[in-house]
This record gives C-alpha cells, sequence and structure tokens, in this order.
C-alpha cells in the first residue's frame, strides 16, 4: 500500500483521482449553450443627446433585424460632444455608429477609422459615403462628412451590414423642452 503513496506511482495516481473529479464536475455542471449578448438601451442617451448636442443627431430608424444595441457611450468635454453607438450585427461582427463635432473633422475621421486612407466610395440611399479599409485590423469604415457633424459607420462587420447602418441613419429633431 506504501508504494501507491510513494514517488512517481503516488504522484499519477493523485494527478488522475484530481482530472477524475474535475471531469466528472464538468460533466454534472449544468452549462449554458445559448449565446449571450447584452443589450443596451440607448433611447435615454439619445433623448438627452437630441437636447443638448451642439449638432443635427442622426440614429438608426430602425435598428436592423437581428441586430444588437450593446454599447452606448458619450462625452462632452471642451465642447466637443462626441456620441458612439455599438452593435452586434445579424451576422455577429461588431459595427459602430459614431459622431462628433470634433474639428478638424478628418482627425475625428482618421481616429475612429483607424487610417486615413480612403479606398473608394459608395452610394447608400443617395448619399455619398467615403469607404476605408484597414485590413491588417479587419476593420472597415463608412464616413460621412457634414457641415456640423462628422459620421463614421465602423467596425469588423462586412460592407453590406456596415451599409445597413449607414442607410439605416435618420437626422433626429431637435427637442427643446
Amino acid at each position: 500500500m506504501r508504494r501507491f503513496t510513494q514517488g512517481f506511482y503516488g504522484y499519477v495516481v493523485a494527478m488522475a483521482v484530481c482530472l477524475g473529479a474535475v471531469g466528472l464536475f464538468l460533466l454534472v455542471t449544468p452549462q449554458s449553450r445559448t449565446e449571450h449578448i447584452p443589450r443596451v438601451d440607448y433611447s435615454i442617451a439619445l433623448a438627452d443627446l437630441r437636447r443638448t448636442a451642439p449638432f443635427q443627431l442622426w440614429a438608426p430608424e430602425p435598428v436592423a433585424a437581428g441586430w444588437v444595441p450593446n454599447s452606448s457611450r458619450n462625452t462632452n468635454a471642451n465642447g466637443v460632444t462626441t456620441w458612439r453607438l455599438g452593435f452586434a450585427t445579424a451576422k455577429r461582427f461588431h459595427a459602430m455608429l459614431a459622431q462628433s463635432n470634433e474639428k478638424p473633422a478628418a482627425e475625428f475621421a482618421n481616429r475612429l477609422s483607424n487610417t486615413s486612407t480612403v479606398t473608394g466610395t459608395v452610394q447608400i440611399n443617395g448619399v455619398t459615403w467615403e469607404q476605408r479599409l484597414r485590413e491588417d485590423k479587419d476593420q472597415r469604415s463608412l464616413v460621412r462628412f457634414l457641415p456640423d457633424v462628422t459620421i463614421v459607420v465602423t467596425g469588423t462587420a462586412p460592407w453590406d451590414e456596415l451599409s445597413t447602418l449607414a442607410g439605416s441613419l435618420k437626422q433626429q429633431p431637435r427637442n427643446t423642452s
């Protein structure tokens, strides 16, 4: 009996018992096989920004079927307002809408796109958007410059999903009350 509690064989027996216990634990522990993507309600941020943003705000109307809004962040510092709204797309990629009155506008667009290189343009609902591609980060971006705001739709989502988000953007009425 003493041979199994000492030396190499004792180590092997102890490891086998431990691995067996862990395996049994994993077999009997219920595990969720469903996907969980956190969902955020950005309606309060949107309402607040409709009242306070110094530019004409744009928001998706409606949010595409199967898309999950999973992040919303707005900042206001030194007269610069920025809103970022993130989504898990229907194909489970990442897409983000970002808009800001930051000047120079090109710097905001370059930072959010992770590139200053314009690879082309695309028409979405009669509006021209710049296309930018950062291959090493698998990041695609659509950029639109307006007089008072720069809009960037970016992420790992394919071009068709980014175009869906850009095409769903509607100008939001100001809320002065």
